[in-house]
C-alpha cells in the first residue's frame, strides 16, 4: 500500500456535506440581521423625533407660545427638518421614511417592504404608531416602539 498525501473522494464529499448542512443552519440567521438591523434604526429615529418634538416644545414655551409644532412646521425644510439637526431622506424604501402629503403629520417607516404608519398630533405632540391592519406591520411597531 502506498502512502498517499491526498484526499479520497469520500472524506471530500463529507466535507462538502458538512459545510452544506452548518451553511443551511447559519443563513437564515444571516437574512434576519437586515430586518432587525432596519427596525433597531426605526426605534432610534422614532426615539430621536419624540425627544426633537419635546425639546421644540421647551423652546416654545420659554418664548412664551403655548403650542405644539405644526405638522407642516415640522416638516420645514425635508422630513422632519422642523425638529432634527439632520432630516431623513423622504424615500419609500426599506429603511426610510416616507410623507406622501408633505405636512399631513402622517409618516411611513418602510421595513423590507412593509409600511408602518405614524402619525404626528399637532394639539397633544404626539407621535405614535398606528400600524393599520397588517399583521407585520404591527409586529413591527410594536418591536419600534418598545
Amino acid at each position: 500500500m502506498k502512502n498517499s498525501k491526498a484526499f479520497t473522494l469520500i472524506e471530500l464529499i463529507f466535507v462538502i456535506i458538512v459545510l452544506g448542512i452548518l451553511s443551511a443552519i447559519a443563513l437564515p440567521k444571516f437574512t434576519s440581521t437586515g430586518t432587525q438591523a432596519r427596525i433597531a434604526s426605526g426605534k432610534a429615529d422614532v426615539m430621536a423625533i419624540r425627544s426633537a418634538i419635546i425639546s421644540e416644545r421647551q423652546e416654545r414655551l420659554i418664548r412664551g407660545e403655548k403650542n405644539y409644532i405644526t405638522a407642516s412646521n415640522l416638516d420645514n425644510g425635508g422630513l422632519f427638518g422642523g425638529v432634527l439637526t439632520y432630516p431623513k431622506q423622504n424615500s419609500n424604501t426599506s429603511g426610510n421614511w416616507y410623507a406622501a402629503t408633505t405636512g399631513s403629520g402622517t409618516y411611513q417607516y418602510n421595513i423590507d417592504g412593509t409600511n408602518v404608519q405614524f402619525d404626528y398630533n399637532s394639539s397633544t405632540g404626539t407621535f405614535t404608531c398606528t400600524s393599520g391592519s397588517s399583521t407585520q406591520a404591527q409586529k413591527y411597531c410594536r418591536q419600534m416602539i418598545y
